[in-house]
């Protein structure tokens, strides 16, 4: 072997070990090559049984083997007492179908392929690694089994795909690794994480870590049957957004891992009635303050919480108990942490060279080059990842505003406009849809939501029609417009009275989810209670008010966790929600009609089955300013309905006239001012009689007593 070679393998340049490494036929006989730093003996099995030492190179930690005869395959070694087969017997298996869909941006399992992947190669157990590094020069695997050294265990070059590979045979799952990566040109090293890894060390320490084959058996196949076949469109949908970190924590602060969340989060939220939970990013990501929204990890649950079994048994329980699951999901951005995506092979990799699109200018952050085709295979195989592995009833996906527009935050002069001169980001609209398609096409019933905060049209609509492809979309403008009502004090909210009607212009252009998130109770936002002007009564009975008003409006519903128990402070990620609060009434009254709200809001279908129709709402009076009162009727398909009356003052509207479509008795069904929530007890005695009086455009009208800052909602007897 031409010492050339040797040489590169010993500087730790070496782009194909296998060429110097293993064993070769030379001349009449064979030669065996092993490298190995700071070992004192390496020995081989012959076929006869015996051990043959192999004679250390002089000056080096290469050490060399001739014989006539050549050991049988896989061959073993014995490296200082320690019995082991080698490596390099184990010439690579380049998967080319995959490999070729990988680089086509049409590869939706790469995790599968990519990372550290269990196998068998000649009946031996190990563990495959391999990684996309195009611009390295050479790739090792480092970990705690060989001393974090770069030398001991170089990866062979997949030629063209840009993708490294080495099988090590009996490597224990929970081996911590990373890949050490020469950067070709500057000779640069860079030790990076695993992109595709599926966990990690616990943080603060980054280390990736080997994962065992999963062994939790789903016991959830008639929640995904069901959900097969699921009309979300018409479904009822009450999201619990919640921060697992921060919704429980034990005494000494620590968190709650994913298997006793199981015990204690499955039956609160039965008990409240809310139909699905959603979790902030639960990816790994090392920066608790950034609540999981600059993720490392993009396959890797966080192991602050435990295993990735543990948070399956959780979500398991969840659909067990009928409840359903939601994701954050963030492709928009990634952290500059050096050790993770950033230049990942001293390249612009996953993120864009040109500096004008590189980072994000409001969170420091890279953005992902949504038009590179390997980029595109890692971002969708980690949409189905979860959706597959995780049995994930949908992803919110994060920030897609500042997907689609190069502009976002970005002054004239700081972007770089698309091919034809705009302001559109192409490659990642072409993403969106693409991960949409992908999302309904393969995932029956799953969802896929948009926080996308701009007029963009046809978000919530199908690519096939022109739209982006999501199912749903945050209804920015509803929250931004409700919250700046409620915090006016009510003497002033008739000269506001348009933020109220204003949203059933554009209501059924999308497919509105109504929030009121995590977004608005942080950075000193203030808590919603907290919002809320007045004093202690009337703060709570605004809470109350405003909660009813999103819960009765058309449109999907989403509540951050603590709105339930009317915190008072606004969220705080580094401790848990202040469950000492529902010993006082008006706490525990604010929770009472949350779950009064929801079990409603479920079983009345007048209130969800055409959400997304303007056929499912009317007017009764959207003009009564001076008074600060709304109403409106729900609508079923059959022509079944709810009436929803609103008073936004303080002030107890007594004989107020309102006109309905029948003229028979209605049921007070709620009463946001009852007394078991905390209010003043005024209202109807449960039950009204309309008289056949026409008013409004009705044929029939009820005389109602309105409650001061409080909702109505009645049903037909």
């Amino acid at each position: 072997m031409p010492d050339l070679a040797c040489a590169a393998l010993l500087e730790a340049r070496e782009h194909d070990p296998f060429a110097v490494l293993g064993l070769h036929a030379e001349g009449a006989g064979w030669r065996l090559r092993v490298f190995r730093p700071h070992v004192k003996s390496v020995a081989v099995a012959l076929a006869n049984g015996e051990w043959a030492p192999l004679k250390r190179r002089s000056g080096s930690d290469l050490f060399e083997w001739r014989g006539t005869s050549p050991p049988p395959r896989p061959w073993r070694l014995d490296i200082d007492g320690v019995r082991q087969y080698d490596p390099y017997a184990f010439p690579p298996q380049p998967p080319a179908d995959d490999l070729f869909l990988f680089n086509a941006g049409r590869l939706r399992q790469a995790w599968r392929t990519l990372g550290a992947v269990p196998g068998t190669r000649e009946g031996i157990a190990g563990i495959c690694f391999r990684v996309w590094a195009p611009n390295a020069e050479r790739v090792s695997v480092v970990g705690d089994f060989n001393g974090w050294d770069g030398r001991a265990h170089p990866m062979s070059t997949l030629g063209a795909s840009g993708v490294w590979e080495l099988f090590i045979p009996e490597l224990a799952a929970g081996a911590l690794y990373r890949f050490e990566l020469r950067v070709r040109g500057s000779g640069a090293l860079r030790l990076k994480s695993d992109p595709y890894a599926l966990a990690f060390e616990r943080r603060p320490a980054t280390a990736c870590r080997v994962t065992p084959a999963t062994q939790h058996a789903w016991n959830d196949s008639g929640w995904m049957e069901a959900r097969s076949t699921r009309d979300w469109l018409s479904a009822p949908m009450s999201v619990y957004e919640m921060h697992l970190g921060s919704w429980m924590r034990h005494p000494d602060r620590s968190f709650y891992s994913y298997r006793e969340l199981a015990a204690r989060l499955v039956p609160y939220l039965v008990e409240l009635g809310y139909t699905h939970v959603e979790f902030l990013p639960l990816m790994e990501h090392p920066l608790d303050e950034s609540w999981g929204y600059q993720c490392t990890g993009f396959f890797a649950p966080s192991s602050r919480f435990g295993s990735a079994d543990d948070l399956r048994f959780l979500i398991d329980s969840l659909h067990q108990a009928g409840i359903g699951v939601l994701l954050d999901w963030v492709p928009g951005h990634f952290p500059a942490d050096d050790w993770a995506l950033a230049h990942f092979d001293g390249s612009a990799l996953y993120e864009h060279a040109d500096p004008k699109q590189k980072m994000h200018p409001d969170w420091g952050t890279h953005v992902f080059n949504y038009g590179r085709n390997e980029v595109r295979s890692f971002l969708l195989s980690s949409a189905y990842y979860w959706l597959s592995e995780f049995h994930i009833d949908g992803l919110r996906v994060d920030a897609v505003a500042s997907m689609i527009y190069l502009d976002y935050s970005r002054k004239a002069g700081e972007w770089t406009p698309n091919v034809h001169g705009g302001r559109e980001n192409l490659e990642a609209i072409a993403f969106l849809r693409e991960l949409n398609e992908m999302v309904h096409g393969d995932f029956a019933g799953a969802l896929t939501i948009a926080e996308e905060s701009t007029a963009w049209p046809m978000v919530s609509r199908p690519t096939w029609l022109g739209g982006l492809g999501f199912s749903m979309k945050w209804n920015m403008g509803w929250m931004n417009d409700t919250l700046d009502y409620m915090q006016h004090d009510p003497v002033y909210r008739r000269y506001q009275h348009e933020r109220l009607t204003f949203g059933q212009l554009y209501a059924y252009t999308e497919n509105f989810v109504l929030p009121l998130s995590h977004d608005e109770v942080v950075h000193g936002k203030g808590s919603l209670l907290g919002k809320m002007p007045g004093d202690e009564w009337q703060r709570f009975a605004n809470l109350r008010l405003l909660l009813a008003y999103q819960m009765m409006a058309p449109g999907k519903k989403l509540q951050f966790m603590g709105a339930e128990i009317g915190q008072s402070w606004e969220w705080r990620a580094a401790e848990e929600l202040p469950w000492h609060l529902l010993q006082y009434p008006l706490h525990a009254g604010v929770k009472s009609l949350v779950r009064e709200l929801n079990h409603l809001y479920v079983h009345e279908p007048a209130l969800h089955e055409l959400d997304f129709s303007s056929a499912g709402f009317q007017w009764i009076d959207c003009h009564d300013a001076d008074q600060s009162v709304v109403s409106w009727l729900r609508r079923t398909r059959d022509g079944r309905h709810a009436v929803v009356v609103l008073n936004f003052t303080p002030v107890p509207r007594h004989g107020y006239r309102l006109g309905v479509p029948l003229a028979q008795d209605y049921l007070e069904r709620l009463n946001t001012d009852s007394a078991h929530y905390g209010g003043s007890d005024l209202g109807n005695g449960g039950r009204v009689t309309a008289e056949s009086r026409s008013w409004m455009g009705f044929p029939a009208s009820l005389t109602l007593t309105l409650p001061p800052l409080a909702a109505l909602v009645l049903l037909p007897a």
